[in-house]
Formats: C-alpha cells, structure tokens, sequence
C-alpha cells in the first residue's frame, strides 16, 4: 500500500508539479485513510469499497475534525483512486459516487485599511531589520501574495524600474502582479542597506533573507506580522494570509474587478475569489445596521 502512495506522490509533483507542502498534505491524508483500513483488517485497496470510505469520512467528523478538512482529506483519496485506476491498478474508483460534504464559506478575517497604516508603520526603519521588515509586509499587501510564494521571490524576479513582480504560485503556475510605489521604494531600500549586510559577500538568489544570508522561513514571515500586528495593538486574530485578504477586499472595496483580482492573486477558479465580495457586502450591511434610522 505504501509503494501505491509514493509513486502517486511521485505522479503529482513529476507530472502535475504540485507544491512540497501540498504533496506533504496529500501524503498525510492518504496515510491517515490508511490507517483507518488497516485497523478494520483491510490490507489492499482493491478490497476497499464506497462503505469504507464513508465510514473512514464519518470517524475523522466523530473525531471532531472540522468539515473543510474531512472533505480535504475525501478529496485527496478520490485523486488517490483515480490514479490506481488511470494506471490500471483497480478496474473500479469505489469512492465515484461519493459527494463532498458541503462546505460553509469562512469571510476570511481583514484588516481595515486604517489598520494597514498602522502595521506597515511598526517597523523601525533606522535599523537593517526593520528595513528588511517594512519591505516584506509592504510587499505581502501591495501584491496580495501567498507567505509561501514570498519567501520563495527572487531577485530576479522583481522589476523595480517597471514596477511589476513575477510570482511563482501553486502548481508551478506563473503570473505577473504590479508593485506599488510604497512597496517599491521599500524593496530599493532593503536591497542598498539591509540585504548586503545580510549576505556579508555570500550569494543567494532569494529577495528576502534572514540574518545569516539564507532564505528567509515562512515561520518567520508569520512572526514577523504576528510582532507588528501586536505592536500595533490589532486585537484581531491575526494569521499568516490576513494581507493577502485584506489586499483583495480592498480592491474589491475600491471597484477592481473580480477577473482582474483573480488573475493577481492567482485562484484557479474565480468561485475562490468571490468569497471576498461576501466581506464588501458584510462591511455594507454594517454600515447600513449603524446608520439607517429603521435597521
């Protein structure tokens, strides 16, 4: 059974080009439905049938498992079975019929864009780390990127003179995403004062870098909002891709439209980006709530 999953691992980064971590997750969701056959004594995955699939479904819910990560893990074993039988493996996919368990759109948590001010103005600028810090969060709003496609920027990959990025999202897919001029002067400053000092006549290829002129983690980009959101006294929960939702509500908010907000933050279906249309209408209905003398 295991040998079926790494070469399934292998088929969806060789051919498909999915990303690490999504592969790690892929493996962790499989492994875990493994598990579960395993413990009711089923030891191939030709003896599997629909049953055991719901029944795997309805332990990870009793389990208390939140319902957008059953129907992840459900996802991640219909493209399991898929693969076994485009390679011929199983002559049936028992989990066909099944239906994903339907899911409630979570608003993603924003930020205002008053709140925006006050994070980007946290870091001290008359220090190297803060420099580095200032450019980092200025570009995390002004292109709406995902943490993990940030810490993955080259230098290479930034036209400062024309004012655009190229951005290397998921599945290896590439788009190409403006810089505003906040988030231009930043970037110039961190690469004449921070990031020489950073790599200290070592080379690198990666735009932002740690302290010992390496690639900057993405736990440390998650640190570093968490640090100015709390000393910027935000008492919202704050997590890694709060910028990234706060960059499309307010575009959203300021008349941009839905195709071009898709294609700059690089959602395969454009069904993905209209959840941010849901927080515009929210932040209307509040607005009307407060102010409308019949409410």
């Amino acid at each position: 059974m295991n040998e079926l999953v790494d070469a399934f691992l292998n088929y969806l980064s060789v051919e498909r080009g999915l990303s690490r971590n999504t592969i790690i997750s892929y493996r962790e969701d499989i492994n875990t439905y493994i598990d579960f056959l395993k413990a009711a004594h089923i030891d191939g995955f030709s003896l599997t049938k629909k049953n055991d699939i719901t029944d795997f479904m309805l332990s990870q819910k009793d389990k208390g498992l939140a319902s957008n990560s059953v129907a992840r893990r459900l996802a991640a074993i219909k493209a399991f079975y898929r693969f076994l039988v485009r390679e011929r493996i199983l002559k049936t996919d028992p989990s066909n019929l099944i239906d994903s368990p339907k899911l409630w759109k979570k608003i993603p948590q924003t930020l205002s864009v008053n709140e925006v001010d006050v994070l980007l103005s946290q870091p001290n600028i008359r220090n190297r780390q803060g420099i580095r810090d200032k450019a980092i969060l200025e570009t995390l709003y002004a292109t709406g990127m995902r943490v993990s496609e940030a810490v993955n920027l080259k230098t290479d990959n930034v036209n400062l003179d024309v004012g655009f990025l190229r951005c290397i999202g998921k599945g290896n897919k590439e788009r190409i995403i403006p810089l505003g001029a906040k988030a231009i002067n930043s970037i110039k400053r961190y690469l004449q004062v921070s990031r020489p000092h950073q790599l200290k006549n070592k080379e690198s290829d990666f735009l932002f870098l740690n302290r010992f002129g390496k690639k900057i983690s993405r736990q440390s980009f998650w640190k570093i909002i968490k640090r100015y959101a709390k000393e910027a006294r935000i008492k919202k929960p704050i997590r890694p891709h709060i910028l990234r939702h706060s960059f499309a509500t307010h575009l959203l908010e300021r008349g941009a439209d839905l195709r071009s907000v898709q294609e700059m933050l690089g959602h395969a279906n454009i069904s993905t980006t209209q959840i941010y249309t849901h927080i515009s209408k929210e932040r209307l209905k509040a607005i009307h709530r407060m102010f409308h003398p019949r409410p």
